[in-house]
């Protein structure tokens, strides 16, 4: 399974991400903050502490996008 090497946080909840294996494009965040889950993703100085962790990304209070689901959207894009 690929990792997530960089995520860097852009404006629009955009994620510049960089993978194990060389997979590289901008993950968009925005389709996914409707769900209760994400909602604290709204507020952008929350948003701007992801980080890559384990096979994917996350934030502070544990919301997180496996890498699958990253590079499926980075692909399909």
């Amino acid at each position: 399974m690929d990792n997530i090497i960089k995520a860097i946080p852009l404006d629009n909840y955009q994620i510049e991400i960089l993978t194990s294996s060389g997979i590289s494009g901008i993950f968009n965040v925005k389709p996914y903050l409707q769900g209760s889950a994400f909602k604290e993703l709204l507020n952008e100085s929350y948003f701007r502490m992801v980080r890559p962790r384990h096979h994917g990304i996350a934030w502070p209070n544990e919301q997180d996008f496996s890498a699958d689901t990253i590079i499926f959207d980075i692909e399909n894009a």
